[in-house]
Protein backbone atom coordinates (compact mmCIF):
# COMPACT_ATOMS: atom_id res chain seq x y z
CA UNK A 1 0.00 0.00 0.00
CA UNK A 2 1.16 3.32 -0.96
CA UNK A 3 1.58 5.96 1.40
CA UNK A 4 -0.29 9.61 1.27
CA UNK A 5 1.71 12.47 -0.02
CA UNK A 6 1.92 15.27 1.85
CA UNK A 7 1.61 17.93 -0.79
CA UNK A 8 1.06 21.81 1.52
CA UNK A 9 -0.86 23.19 4.14
CA UNK A 10 -2.57 26.76 4.82
CA UNK A 11 -3.84 28.14 7.82
CA UNK A 12 -7.47 29.02 7.73
CA UNK A 13 -8.61 29.67 11.40
CA UNK A 14 -6.47 30.54 14.56
CA UNK A 15 -8.86 30.41 17.80
CA UNK A 16 -8.18 31.04 21.21
CA UNK A 17 -8.21 27.23 21.97
CA UNK A 18 -7.22 26.00 18.83
CA UNK A 19 -6.72 26.25 15.01
CA UNK A 20 -7.88 25.37 11.61
CA UNK A 21 -5.80 24.43 8.83
CA UNK A 22 -5.76 22.62 5.27
CA UNK A 23 -3.59 19.84 4.54
CA UNK A 24 -3.91 18.99 0.85
CA UNK A 25 -2.14 15.78 -0.03
CA UNK A 26 -2.31 12.82 -2.84
CA UNK A 27 -4.02 9.43 -2.61
CA UNK A 28 -2.05 6.40 -2.46
CA UNK A 29 -4.18 6.12 -5.90
CA UNK A 30 -2.78 9.62 -7.36
CA UNK A 31 -5.76 11.70 -6.92
CA UNK A 32 -5.37 15.13 -4.72
CA UNK A 33 -7.40 15.58 -1.53
CA UNK A 34 -7.47 17.95 1.19
CA UNK A 35 -8.48 17.41 4.91
CA UNK A 36 -9.88 20.48 7.39
CA UNK A 37 -7.49 20.02 10.46
CA UNK A 38 -8.02 21.24 14.10
CA UNK A 39 -4.57 21.68 15.54
CA UNK A 40 -5.57 21.35 19.14
CA UNK A 41 -2.79 21.52 22.10
CA UNK A 42 -3.93 18.41 23.81
CA UNK A 43 -6.11 18.27 26.82
CA UNK A 44 -6.90 16.45 30.04
CA UNK A 45 -10.44 14.53 31.78
CA UNK A 46 -10.87 13.52 35.54
CA UNK A 47 -12.35 10.95 37.46
CA UNK A 48 -12.83 12.62 40.68
CA UNK A 49 -13.60 10.31 43.34
CA UNK A 50 -14.53 12.01 47.10
CA UNK A 51 -14.41 10.05 50.63
CA UNK A 52 -17.68 9.09 50.00
CA UNK A 53 -16.69 7.07 46.69
CA UNK A 54 -18.63 9.22 44.73
CA UNK A 55 -17.92 10.21 41.20
CA UNK A 56 -17.39 14.38 40.86
CA UNK A 57 -19.64 15.42 37.29
CA UNK A 58 -19.70 19.02 36.31
CA UNK A 59 -22.69 20.29 34.16
CA UNK A 60 -22.26 23.01 32.00
CA UNK A 61 -24.25 24.44 29.04
CA UNK A 62 -22.57 23.66 25.79
CA UNK A 63 -23.26 26.22 22.90
CA UNK A 64 -22.67 23.53 19.87
CA UNK A 65 -24.73 21.00 21.59
CA UNK A 66 -27.18 23.58 23.01
CA UNK A 67 -27.74 21.82 26.06
CA UNK A 68 -26.25 21.80 29.38
CA UNK A 69 -24.13 18.79 29.80
CA UNK A 70 -23.26 16.36 32.77
CA UNK A 71 -19.56 15.68 32.11
CA UNK A 72 -16.06 14.57 33.99
CA UNK A 73 -14.16 17.59 35.02
CA UNK A 74 -11.49 18.44 31.88
CA UNK A 75 -9.69 20.99 29.91
CA UNK A 76 -7.10 22.31 27.47
CA UNK A 77 -3.55 22.50 28.42
CA UNK A 78 -2.12 25.74 28.21
CA UNK A 79 0.81 25.70 25.75
CA UNK A 80 3.49 23.22 27.08
CA UNK A 81 1.83 22.54 30.18
CA UNK A 82 2.24 18.94 31.29
CA UNK A 83 -0.63 16.60 31.27
CA UNK A 84 -0.72 16.69 34.97
CA UNK A 85 -0.30 20.06 35.43
CA UNK A 86 -3.24 20.49 33.83
CA UNK A 87 -5.04 18.35 35.36
CA UNK A 88 -4.42 19.46 38.73
CA UNK A 89 -5.32 23.30 37.50
CA UNK A 90 -8.66 21.62 36.14
CA UNK A 91 -9.33 20.08 38.39
CA UNK A 92 -9.40 23.51 41.04
CA UNK A 93 -10.86 25.56 38.82
CA UNK A 94 -14.00 23.25 37.52
CA UNK A 95 -14.51 21.35 40.68
CA UNK A 96 -13.02 23.94 43.60
CA UNK A 97 -11.39 20.61 44.44
CA UNK A 98 -7.53 19.94 44.55
CA UNK A 99 -6.23 16.35 43.85
CA UNK A 100 -4.17 15.00 46.70
CA UNK A 101 -3.28 11.86 43.86
CA UNK A 102 -3.41 12.07 40.22
CA UNK A 103 -3.64 8.50 38.60
CA UNK A 104 -2.89 8.20 34.61
CA UNK A 105 -5.70 5.90 33.43
CA UNK A 106 -5.27 6.06 30.01
CA UNK A 107 -5.12 8.50 26.93
CA UNK A 108 -6.86 8.52 23.34
CA UNK A 109 -7.47 10.88 20.61
CA UNK A 110 -10.87 12.44 20.87
CA UNK A 111 -11.79 12.64 16.90
CA UNK A 112 -8.31 11.72 15.32
CA UNK A 113 -10.92 12.06 11.49
CA UNK A 114 -10.20 15.93 11.94
CA UNK A 115 -8.49 17.02 15.19
CA UNK A 116 -5.11 16.69 16.78
CA UNK A 117 -6.85 16.92 20.38
CA UNK A 118 -4.89 14.08 22.60
CA UNK A 119 -6.67 13.99 26.11
CA UNK A 120 -4.68 11.88 29.08
CA UNK A 121 -7.44 10.64 31.41
CA UNK A 122 -6.33 10.87 35.23
CA UNK A 123 -8.33 9.48 38.52
CA UNK A 124 -8.34 12.19 41.22
CA UNK A 125 -8.62 10.92 44.59
CA UNK A 126 -7.77 12.15 47.88
CA UNK A 127 -9.85 15.77 47.44
CA UNK A 128 -9.37 19.05 49.52
CA UNK A 129 -11.34 22.29 48.80
CA UNK A 130 -8.79 24.08 47.00
CA UNK A 131 -10.56 26.48 44.47
CA UNK A 132 -9.34 28.81 41.44
CA UNK A 133 -11.28 30.94 39.51
CA UNK A 134 -13.22 29.22 36.52
CA UNK A 135 -12.84 30.41 33.65
CA UNK A 136 -14.95 33.24 32.56
CA UNK A 137 -17.33 31.31 30.16
CA UNK A 138 -17.95 28.76 32.24
CA UNK A 139 -20.27 28.49 34.80
CA UNK A 140 -20.34 24.91 36.57
CA UNK A 141 -22.59 22.68 38.75
CA UNK A 142 -20.67 20.23 40.54
CA UNK A 143 -23.36 17.07 40.72
CA UNK A 144 -22.16 13.64 42.75
CA UNK A 145 -22.86 10.32 41.86
CA UNK A 146 -22.16 6.75 43.44
CA UNK A 147 -19.66 5.35 41.02
CA UNK A 148 -22.22 2.71 40.16
CA UNK A 149 -24.48 4.62 39.74
CA UNK A 150 -22.62 6.63 37.29
CA UNK A 151 -21.55 3.66 35.59
CA UNK A 152 -25.08 2.75 35.11
CA UNK A 153 -25.73 5.97 33.62
CA UNK A 154 -23.49 5.80 30.92
CA UNK A 155 -24.67 2.58 30.61
CA UNK A 156 -28.15 3.98 30.08
CA UNK A 157 -26.73 6.43 27.51
CA UNK A 158 -27.51 9.05 30.31
CA UNK A 159 -23.98 10.94 29.62
CA UNK A 160 -23.71 11.56 25.83
CA UNK A 161 -20.29 13.17 26.06
CA UNK A 162 -17.63 11.00 24.43
CA UNK A 163 -14.57 12.18 26.46
CA UNK A 164 -16.51 11.09 29.72
CA UNK A 165 -17.73 7.88 28.37
CA UNK A 166 -13.51 6.93 27.51
CA UNK A 167 -12.75 8.13 31.05
CA UNK A 168 -15.27 6.42 32.73
CA UNK A 169 -14.52 3.40 30.75
CA UNK A 170 -10.51 3.92 30.97
CA UNK A 171 -11.07 4.36 34.99
CA UNK A 172 -13.23 1.06 35.44
CA UNK A 173 -10.79 -1.36 36.55
CA UNK A 174 -9.15 1.68 39.03
CA UNK A 175 -13.11 1.96 39.99
CA UNK A 176 -13.94 -1.68 40.61
CA UNK A 177 -13.70 -1.11 44.67
CA UNK A 178 -16.60 0.76 44.82
CA UNK A 179 -18.62 -1.65 42.47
Amino acid sequence: MHAFEFLRSESLLEGRAFKIRRDHFRTPDGRETKFEIVEHGGSVVMVPIDEMGNVLFVRQYRHAARTDLLELPAGTRDGNESYESCAAREMREETGMAAGTLEKVGEFYLAPGYSTEFMTVFMARDLTPDPLPSDADEFLQIERFPVAEAIRMAERGQVPDAKTLAALFMARLSLSEYL
